[in-house]
């Protein structure tokens, strides 16, 4: 018999693990393509976090990187709210298929809403920065190439 996938720890895997698929391997195994490529852009997100250490602001290479690893954790985010919120008849049919519609893996509880709550604080929080970030550079970036022009 295959085991239920429960909806509060998918959630809480997407908000904690996900940048690393963890959901993903929860949820499909091993063999999801997706869960393997998420730990992509969070690596090249982490390393242009090093080379803003390394080499400081002005690094164009870093603040192109840097909102990669932004986008990643809130659309991880995202993904532990739409999972945190689908209703139990629509999670047991995707997840546990054969289940009742209203199967306990598929109920919504305090711990569900505890991670939908912590995905949108963080998740948000984390998008907007990533946002902040990179216009904040791609605009000092223009005016510096226009100072240049000019002289």
């Amino acid at each position: 018999m295959k085991k239920m996938k429960s909806k509060t720890v998918a959630a809480w895997l997407s908000f904690l693990g996900g940048p690393l698929g963890l959901h993903r391997f929860y949820l499909r195994g091993m063999g999801d393509w997706l869960g393997w490529l998420l730990p992509i852009p969070t690596a090249l997100g982490i390393y242009g976090i090093e080379r803003l250490r390394m080499y400081g602001v002005d690094d164009g290479v870093s603040w192109a990187l840097i909102p990669l690893l932004g986008f990643t954790i809130a659309g991880c985010a995202l993904m532990a709210i739409i999972y945190g919120l689908m209703t139990p008849e629509k999670w047991n049919a995707r997840f546990n298929a054969g289940a009742a519609p209203d199967a306990a893996p598929g109920q919504t509880n305090w711990l569900t809403i505890g991670a939908v709550v912590a995905s949108l604080f963080f998740g948000s929080s984390i998008l907007m920065a990533s946002i902040v970030y990179s216009f904040q550079h791609y605009f000092e970036h223009q005016i510096e190439e226009g100072r240049k022009i000019s002289q």
